[in-house]
């Protein structure tokens, strides 16, 4: 019984077309192995050529797991960037089922030294990126009365932290953007959610494995440990198949309970 139900939900995600914006490395790059394993198709961007090595492995990577992959330069940012984006792989792809809005960067700094610059860089990136692809991804999707669009927050987003103020602020608003259009294209079979990864193990975490400051981060998980990029990955293709079909507007935190 068990053996047949591990062949029922295997390739959760067969010939359907997946976005991940920033995939080149990290969460992205985890979060593009999984859903490509589950059978889907995927088209991911990276946003400069000190990426496009990894992107163009990774893009390999994808398509030795038998399914469809390609790597587009693309800045999340830029609105018309996204809109070329989405145009190139609905041509390329045919459809788009799944957008995964994974692109983001942190620039910390206590409130009093933040320079504008850089709270706009943040924005514009985290947040901005969210409308521009969300923005173009929707008609295709309510064309074809389905999808599922998973933004991704943050822990910081939900609770805040001294010295992140701005990509709290980002985070945050992926929260409030989540619930807004889960409501707006429910009705449509369109699906938002939104994921809020605790401290995740990755080339942007780096320095929170570094000596004390490790032992205060740990000392606040109940888990005891930071999360792994596979573990977002997991929940994202929760969301992204119809294992979460009733699931819409709601925000899983994947924090090893650190927000409780």
């Amino acid at each position: 019984m068990l053996l047949l139900h591990n062949k029922q939900i295997s390739m959760l995600l067969k010939n359907k077309v997946s976005i991940v914006t920033g995939a080149a490395r990290g969460i992205g790059a985890a979060i593009a192995l999984k859903l490509a394993e589950q059978g889907s198709n995927i088209a991911f961007t990276y946003v400069s050529d000190i990426s496009a090595e990894k992107a163009n492995a990774l893009e390999q990577q994808l398509t030795a797991l038998g399914i469809k992959a390609k790597a587009y330069k693309s800045n999340a940012g830029d609105f018309a960037q996204c809109e070329t984006f989405v145009n190139d792989v609905l041509k390329e792809f045919g459809a788009i089922d799944v957008c995964v809005n994974n692109a983001g960067i942190s620039k910390d700094n206590l409130l009093l030294r933040l320079t504008e610059q850089q709270w706009d860089e943040v924005m514009d990136i985290n947040l901005k990126s969210i409308f521009n692809m969300t923005k173009q991804v929707i008609r295709p999707m309510m064309k074809a009365k389905a999808g599922s669009i998973i933004n991704m927050s943050s822990i910081i987003g939900v609770r805040g932290n001294a010295g992140q103020s701005s990509y709290a602020a980002s985070k945050a608003g992926i929260i409030g953007f989540t619930k807004s259009v889960a409501l707006e294209l429910g009705s449509r079979n369109i699906r938002c959610n939104a994921i809020a990864p605790g401290f995740v193990e990755t080339d942007m975490t780096h320095y929170l494995k570094e000596g004390a400051a490790a032992d205060e981060f740990l000392k606040k998980i109940p888990l005891g440990r930071f999360g792994k990029a596979e573990e977002i990955a997991d929940t994202t293709l929760f969301l992204a198949s119809d294992l979460s079909s009733y699931v819409t507007g709601q925000v899983l935190s994947v924090c090893g309970g650190l927000n409780i």
